[in-house]
């Protein structure tokens, strides 16, 4: 599997077990209702904190963010509330999830069922809120980081030429 291309996100919980941690097991699932999927290892120390009900914050890095996804994979950073240091984020209006500054998107989540999935948990969340930030996005293929760059603008209106 890591010759499939991904996004990076990094996923947050608030409140007195704050905490971050970066993912790229993460997808849309549903239009309606908005439902998205995400994956966390059991040994991760986020696993204990997404139950049924918790909330969950979605930034999915834009293609400078490489040192922010380092930061939250590095399992020596600080915990709590302190591993947010110098980092510019913000908390989410309907949620209070740290979200990242500088992020291609957001999305403020509840967290609606996990299901055990091997050494994971697959978690679905609800989206109760999401945005847009910054274009370009980062990826990570093949054990390493990339970037996505914007595309091109795609015209909004068509005028046929030549046509009577």
């Amino acid at each position: 599997m890591s010759r499939f291309a991904t996004g990076v996100t990094v996923f947050t919980t608030c409140g007195e077990h704050a905490h971050a941690m970066t993912a790229n097991a993460f997808t849309s699932l549903s239009c309606e209702p908005p439902l998205v999927l995400g994956c966390v290892a059991e040994t991760a120390r986020m696993h204990d904190l997404l139950a049924p009900g918790s909330c969950l914050g979605v930034s999915i890095l834009a293609d400078d963010q490489e040192p922010i996804a380092r930061h939250f994979a590095d399992r020596a950073r600080p915990r709590g509330w302190r591993q947010f240091g110098d980092l510019s984020w913000w908390c989410g209006q309907g949620t209070g999830v740290p979200l990242l500054a500088g992020a291609t998107a957001w999305l403020e989540c509840e967290v609606a069922d996990v299901y055990p999935g091997g050494d994971h948990a697959i978690v679905v969340a609800r989206v109760l809120g999401c945005g847009e930030g910054v274009p370009g996005a980062l990826t990570f293929f093949d054990g390493g980081f990339g970037r996505l760059g914007a595309p091109e603008p795609v015209p909004t209106t068509f005028q046929a030429s030549g046509v009577a």
